[in-house]
Protein backbone atom coordinates (compact mmCIF):
# COMPACT_ATOMS: atom_id res chain seq x y z
CA UNK A 1 0.00 0.00 0.00
CA UNK A 2 1.55 3.27 -1.06
CA UNK A 3 1.91 6.33 1.16
CA UNK A 4 -0.84 8.43 -0.22
CA UNK A 5 -3.46 5.17 -0.16
CA UNK A 6 -2.72 4.83 3.39
CA UNK A 7 -2.84 8.31 4.71
CA UNK A 8 -6.20 8.59 2.72
CA UNK A 9 -7.62 5.79 4.45
CA UNK A 10 -6.54 6.70 7.67
CA UNK A 11 -8.20 10.39 6.97
CA UNK A 12 -11.39 8.42 6.45
CA UNK A 13 -11.59 6.54 9.33
CA UNK A 14 -10.47 9.53 11.49
CA UNK A 15 -13.62 11.32 10.06
CA UNK A 16 -15.77 8.42 10.17
CA UNK A 17 -15.00 8.28 14.05
CA UNK A 18 -15.51 11.92 14.33
CA UNK A 19 -18.95 11.72 12.68
CA UNK A 20 -19.81 9.12 14.92
CA UNK A 21 -18.72 10.49 18.04
CA UNK A 22 -20.04 13.83 16.87
CA UNK A 23 -23.75 11.96 16.58
CA UNK A 24 -23.28 10.41 19.93
CA UNK A 25 -22.56 13.61 21.98
CA UNK A 26 -25.34 15.39 19.87
CA UNK A 27 -28.19 12.70 21.61
CA UNK A 28 -26.45 13.08 24.59
CA UNK A 29 -26.50 16.97 25.13
CA UNK A 30 -29.91 16.48 23.98
CA UNK A 31 -32.04 18.60 24.71
CA UNK A 32 -29.96 21.73 24.36
CA UNK A 33 -32.74 24.26 22.96
CA UNK A 34 -36.11 24.42 23.69
CA UNK A 35 -38.44 21.58 21.94
CA UNK A 36 -41.74 22.02 19.66
CA UNK A 37 -44.79 20.39 20.34
CA UNK A 38 -46.88 20.87 17.35
CA UNK A 39 -50.60 20.46 17.71
CA UNK A 40 -52.58 20.17 14.73
CA UNK A 41 -56.11 22.29 15.86
CA UNK A 42 -56.62 25.88 17.72
CA UNK A 43 -55.87 27.28 20.76
CA UNK A 44 -57.91 26.46 23.61
CA UNK A 45 -59.23 22.70 21.87
CA UNK A 46 -59.30 19.92 23.71
CA UNK A 47 -56.06 18.84 22.26
CA UNK A 48 -54.61 22.27 22.96
CA UNK A 49 -55.30 21.73 26.26
CA UNK A 50 -53.69 18.48 26.85
CA UNK A 51 -51.02 19.71 25.18
CA UNK A 52 -50.39 22.81 27.21
CA UNK A 53 -51.15 20.50 30.07
CA UNK A 54 -48.16 18.09 29.71
CA UNK A 55 -45.87 20.85 28.73
CA UNK A 56 -44.82 21.88 31.35
CA UNK A 57 -43.94 18.67 33.36
CA UNK A 58 -42.36 17.61 30.30
CA UNK A 59 -40.12 20.38 30.19
CA UNK A 60 -39.07 19.68 33.61
CA UNK A 61 -38.14 16.56 33.11
CA UNK A 62 -35.82 16.93 30.02
CA UNK A 63 -34.27 20.63 31.53
CA UNK A 64 -35.88 22.55 28.34
CA UNK A 65 -38.93 24.62 27.88
CA UNK A 66 -41.15 22.63 25.61
CA UNK A 67 -43.40 25.26 23.55
CA UNK A 68 -46.63 24.24 22.22
CA UNK A 69 -47.04 25.68 18.35
CA UNK A 70 -50.73 25.50 16.66
CA UNK A 71 -51.06 24.33 12.86
CA UNK A 72 -54.62 24.27 12.54
CA UNK A 73 -56.37 22.76 8.72
CA UNK A 74 -57.57 19.63 7.32
CA UNK A 75 -58.17 17.90 10.32
CA UNK A 76 -55.22 17.69 11.63
CA UNK A 77 -53.39 16.48 8.43
CA UNK A 78 -51.65 19.64 7.19
CA UNK A 79 -49.76 19.99 10.77
CA UNK A 80 -49.12 16.13 10.66
CA UNK A 81 -47.59 16.25 7.07
CA UNK A 82 -45.27 19.48 8.05
CA UNK A 83 -44.21 16.87 11.14
CA UNK A 84 -43.35 14.30 9.10
CA UNK A 85 -41.42 16.01 6.86
CA UNK A 86 -39.57 17.42 9.97
CA UNK A 87 -35.80 17.29 10.87
CA UNK A 88 -35.69 14.07 12.73
CA UNK A 89 -33.41 15.29 15.37
CA UNK A 90 -36.09 15.26 18.75
CA UNK A 91 -36.80 19.12 18.48
CA UNK A 92 -40.28 18.96 17.05
CA UNK A 93 -42.81 16.65 18.24
CA UNK A 94 -46.10 15.74 17.46
CA UNK A 95 -48.99 15.46 19.39
CA UNK A 96 -53.02 14.04 17.91
CA UNK A 97 -55.87 12.34 18.93
CA UNK A 98 -57.74 9.35 17.42
CA UNK A 99 -57.55 11.20 13.80
CA UNK A 100 -54.09 9.91 13.12
CA UNK A 101 -56.04 6.45 12.67
CA UNK A 102 -59.24 7.36 10.38
CA UNK A 103 -57.45 9.79 8.48
CA UNK A 104 -56.32 7.09 5.77
CA UNK A 105 -59.83 5.99 5.21
CA UNK A 106 -61.12 9.43 5.67
CA UNK A 107 -58.92 11.12 2.84
CA UNK A 108 -58.74 10.09 -0.58
CA UNK A 109 -55.23 12.02 -0.85
CA UNK A 110 -52.97 11.99 2.31
CA UNK A 111 -49.48 13.76 2.38
CA UNK A 112 -48.25 11.20 5.11
CA UNK A 113 -48.38 7.57 6.04
CA UNK A 114 -49.46 7.55 10.06
CA UNK A 115 -47.81 4.37 10.54
CA UNK A 116 -44.27 4.92 7.96
CA UNK A 117 -43.71 8.82 8.24
CA UNK A 118 -43.20 8.67 12.24
CA UNK A 119 -41.97 7.18 15.31
CA UNK A 120 -43.85 6.52 18.39
CA UNK A 121 -43.01 8.42 21.97
CA UNK A 122 -46.69 6.80 23.32
CA UNK A 123 -49.80 7.28 24.32
CA UNK A 124 -50.89 10.39 26.48
CA UNK A 125 -54.84 10.46 27.60
CA UNK A 126 -57.84 9.10 26.45
CA UNK A 127 -61.28 10.55 26.98
CA UNK A 128 -64.87 8.44 26.80
CA UNK A 129 -67.86 9.80 25.55
CA UNK A 130 -71.29 9.73 26.29
CA UNK A 131 -74.61 8.96 24.29
CA UNK A 132 -76.58 10.99 25.10
CA UNK A 133 -80.51 12.73 23.89
CA UNK A 134 -82.41 15.73 24.64
CA UNK A 135 -83.47 16.07 28.34
CA UNK A 136 -87.68 14.96 27.09
CA UNK A 137 -86.62 12.33 24.58
CA UNK A 138 -89.16 9.94 24.99
CA UNK A 139 -87.53 6.93 25.66
CA UNK A 140 -86.42 6.05 29.61
CA UNK A 141 -83.48 3.59 28.98
CA UNK A 142 -80.87 2.25 26.41
CA UNK A 143 -83.45 -1.10 26.07
CA UNK A 144 -86.00 1.74 25.39
CA UNK A 145 -84.20 3.21 23.12
CA UNK A 146 -83.29 0.01 20.96
CA UNK A 147 -86.99 -0.73 20.85
CA UNK A 148 -87.48 3.25 20.09
CA UNK A 149 -85.10 3.75 16.97
CA UNK A 150 -85.67 -0.04 15.47
CA UNK A 151 -89.57 1.50 14.79
CA UNK A 152 -88.71 4.97 14.32
CA UNK A 153 -85.37 4.80 12.24
CA UNK A 154 -84.33 7.85 10.46
CA UNK A 155 -87.11 9.69 12.05
CA UNK A 156 -84.66 10.03 15.09
CA UNK A 157 -82.25 12.78 14.20
CA UNK A 158 -78.38 12.12 15.62
CA UNK A 159 -76.33 15.27 15.73
CA UNK A 160 -72.24 15.89 15.34
CA UNK A 161 -69.49 18.44 15.21
CA UNK A 162 -69.14 17.46 11.59
CA UNK A 163 -67.43 15.21 8.83
CA UNK A 164 -65.04 12.95 10.33
CA UNK A 165 -65.75 14.56 14.22
CA UNK A 166 -65.11 12.12 16.90
CA UNK A 167 -68.93 12.48 17.23
CA UNK A 168 -69.64 11.65 13.78
CA UNK A 169 -67.86 8.65 14.15
CA UNK A 170 -68.95 7.60 17.23
CA UNK A 171 -72.52 7.91 15.53
CA UNK A 172 -71.56 5.60 12.72
CA UNK A 173 -70.34 3.18 15.29
CA UNK A 174 -73.50 3.35 17.06
CA UNK A 175 -75.81 2.81 13.65
CA UNK A 176 -73.57 0.19 12.61
CA UNK A 177 -73.71 -2.48 15.55
CA UNK A 178 -77.24 -1.33 15.90
CA UNK A 179 -78.11 -1.93 12.15
CA UNK A 180 -80.23 1.28 11.66
CA UNK A 181 -79.83 3.99 9.58
CA UNK A 182 -80.37 7.61 11.63
CA UNK A 183 -81.25 11.32 10.22
CA UNK A 184 -77.28 12.32 10.67
CA UNK A 185 -77.15 15.87 10.86
CA UNK A 186 -73.55 17.34 10.56
CA UNK A 187 -72.67 21.12 12.88
CA UNK A 188 -70.23 23.58 12.15
CA UNK A 189 -68.36 22.14 15.70
CA UNK A 190 -69.20 20.07 19.15
CA UNK A 191 -70.67 23.88 20.69
CA UNK A 192 -73.15 24.40 17.52
CA UNK A 193 -74.28 20.58 18.12
CA UNK A 194 -74.91 20.63 21.76
CA UNK A 195 -76.53 23.83 21.46
CA UNK A 196 -79.36 22.35 19.18
CA UNK A 197 -79.36 19.31 21.62
CA UNK A 198 -80.07 21.11 24.42
CA UNK A 199 -82.76 23.64 22.64
CA UNK A 200 -84.23 19.97 21.22
CA UNK A 201 -83.77 20.27 17.88
CA UNK A 202 -82.10 17.28 17.43
CA UNK A 203 -82.85 14.13 19.86
CA UNK A 204 -79.19 12.39 20.26
CA UNK A 205 -75.63 13.43 20.08
CA UNK A 206 -72.59 11.55 20.93
CA UNK A 207 -69.68 13.59 23.06
CA UNK A 208 -66.96 13.60 24.79
CA UNK A 209 -67.24 13.32 28.66
CA UNK A 210 -65.38 17.46 29.34
CA UNK A 211 -68.02 18.35 28.39
CA UNK A 212 -71.33 16.16 29.22
CA UNK A 213 -70.95 15.05 32.38
CA UNK A 214 -71.48 18.87 34.13
CA UNK A 215 -74.81 18.58 31.82
CA UNK A 216 -75.46 15.16 32.56
CA UNK A 217 -75.40 15.83 36.63
CA UNK A 218 -77.49 18.95 36.04
CA UNK A 219 -80.11 17.25 34.54
CA UNK A 220 -80.07 19.01 31.27
CA UNK A 221 -79.39 15.88 28.91
CA UNK A 222 -80.57 12.12 29.22
CA UNK A 223 -77.47 9.75 29.46
CA UNK A 224 -78.15 6.64 27.67
CA UNK A 225 -74.45 5.56 28.36
CA UNK A 226 -70.67 5.63 28.20
CA UNK A 227 -68.68 4.98 25.50
CA UNK A 228 -65.43 2.98 27.46
CA UNK A 229 -65.36 -0.85 28.34
CA UNK A 230 -65.90 0.32 32.06
CA UNK A 231 -67.98 2.51 34.22
CA UNK A 232 -66.91 6.13 34.85
CA UNK A 233 -65.94 7.17 38.41
CA UNK A 234 -67.65 10.65 37.99
CA UNK A 235 -70.90 8.68 36.17
CA UNK A 236 -70.81 5.16 38.68
CA UNK A 237 -74.23 4.93 37.88
CA UNK A 238 -74.23 4.86 33.91
CA UNK A 239 -73.89 2.03 32.21
CA UNK A 240 -71.78 1.52 29.16
CA UNK A 241 -73.40 0.82 26.05
CA UNK A 242 -71.31 -2.63 26.11
CA UNK A 243 -72.57 -3.93 29.06
CA UNK A 244 -76.35 -2.90 28.04
CA UNK A 245 -75.75 -5.08 24.98
CA UNK A 246 -73.52 -3.52 22.41
CA UNK A 247 -70.28 -5.78 22.77
CA UNK A 248 -67.25 -4.33 22.54
CA UNK A 249 -68.44 -0.86 21.63
CA UNK A 250 -65.34 1.63 22.77
CA UNK A 251 -64.75 5.33 21.67
CA UNK A 252 -62.39 6.87 23.05
CA UNK A 253 -60.66 10.60 22.41
CA UNK A 254 -56.96 9.18 22.73
CA UNK A 255 -54.10 11.04 22.27
CA UNK A 256 -50.65 9.95 21.13
CA UNK A 257 -47.21 11.67 20.41
CA UNK A 258 -45.13 11.65 17.85
CA UNK A 259 -41.66 12.33 15.95
CA UNK A 260 -40.34 12.33 12.64
CA UNK A 261 -39.08 9.07 11.11
CA UNK A 262 -35.94 8.73 11.87
CA UNK A 263 -35.36 10.46 14.94
CA UNK A 264 -32.82 8.36 16.75
CA UNK A 265 -33.49 5.86 19.76
CA UNK A 266 -31.58 7.77 22.20
CA UNK A 267 -32.95 11.12 22.11
CA UNK A 268 -36.93 9.21 21.62
CA UNK A 269 -35.83 7.23 25.12
CA UNK A 270 -35.49 10.44 26.46
CA UNK A 271 -38.80 11.70 25.43
CA UNK A 272 -40.59 8.98 26.21
CA UNK A 273 -38.71 8.87 30.17
CA UNK A 274 -40.36 12.87 30.33
CA UNK A 275 -43.44 11.74 29.15
CA UNK A 276 -43.94 8.87 31.07
CA UNK A 277 -43.08 11.80 34.36
CA UNK A 278 -45.60 14.02 33.04
CA UNK A 279 -48.63 11.23 32.90
CA UNK A 280 -47.60 10.61 37.06
CA UNK A 281 -47.26 14.54 37.85
CA UNK A 282 -50.01 15.08 40.59
CA UNK A 283 -51.09 18.04 38.47
CA UNK A 284 -51.87 16.46 35.96
CA UNK A 285 -53.73 13.22 37.17
CA UNK A 286 -55.73 15.64 38.91
CA UNK A 287 -56.92 17.79 36.24
CA UNK A 288 -57.50 14.71 34.03
CA UNK A 289 -59.34 13.22 36.89
CA UNK A 290 -61.66 16.65 36.75
CA UNK A 291 -62.32 16.28 33.40
CA UNK A 292 -63.73 12.59 33.47
CA UNK A 293 -60.10 11.70 31.29
CA UNK A 294 -58.08 8.56 31.87
CA UNK A 295 -54.24 8.57 31.96
CA UNK A 296 -53.51 5.13 29.77
CA UNK A 297 -51.31 1.83 31.29
CA UNK A 298 -48.21 2.44 31.73
CA UNK A 299 -47.04 0.06 28.98
CA UNK A 300 -49.03 1.95 26.79
CA UNK A 301 -47.42 4.85 27.16
CA UNK A 302 -44.67 3.68 25.05
CA UNK A 303 -43.52 3.55 21.53
CA UNK A 304 -44.24 -0.10 20.84
CA UNK A 305 -47.82 0.58 22.93
CA UNK A 306 -48.61 3.54 20.59
CA UNK A 307 -47.79 1.80 17.76
CA UNK A 308 -50.14 -1.37 18.40
CA UNK A 309 -53.17 0.74 19.52
CA UNK A 310 -52.74 2.83 16.33
CA UNK A 311 -52.78 -0.24 13.76
CA UNK A 312 -55.35 -1.95 16.02
CA UNK A 313 -57.63 1.72 15.75
CA UNK A 314 -56.55 2.30 11.80
CA UNK A 315 -58.26 -1.38 10.86
CA UNK A 316 -61.24 -0.46 13.61
CA UNK A 317 -62.33 2.64 11.93
CA UNK A 318 -61.46 2.09 8.32
CA UNK A 319 -64.43 -0.53 7.20
CA UNK A 320 -66.70 1.70 9.42
CA UNK A 321 -66.02 4.75 7.48
CA UNK A 322 -65.90 2.85 4.07
CA UNK A 323 -69.13 1.41 4.88
CA UNK A 324 -70.25 4.79 5.47
CA UNK A 325 -68.89 6.34 2.06
CA UNK A 326 -68.18 9.33 3.48
CA UNK A 327 -64.66 11.23 2.22
CA UNK A 328 -63.05 14.44 2.87
CA UNK A 329 -61.24 16.55 0.12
Amino acid sequence: MNSKLKTLLLACAAAATLGISTQALSQAAFPDRPIALVVPFAAGGPTDAVARMIAIPMGKALGQTVLVENAVGAGGTIAAAKVARGAPNGYTLFIHHMGMSTAPALYKKLAFDPLKDFEYIGQVVDVPMTLLARKDFPPANFSELQAYIKTQGNKVSLANAGLGAVSHLCGLLFMSQMGVELNTIPFSGTGPAMNALLGGQVDLLCDQTTQTVPLIKDGRVKVYGVTSLNRLSALPNVPTLNEQGLKGFEVKVWHGMYAPKGTPAPVLEKINAALRAAMQDPMVKQRLADLSSDIPPMDKITPAGLKTHLEAEISKWGPVIKKAGIYAD
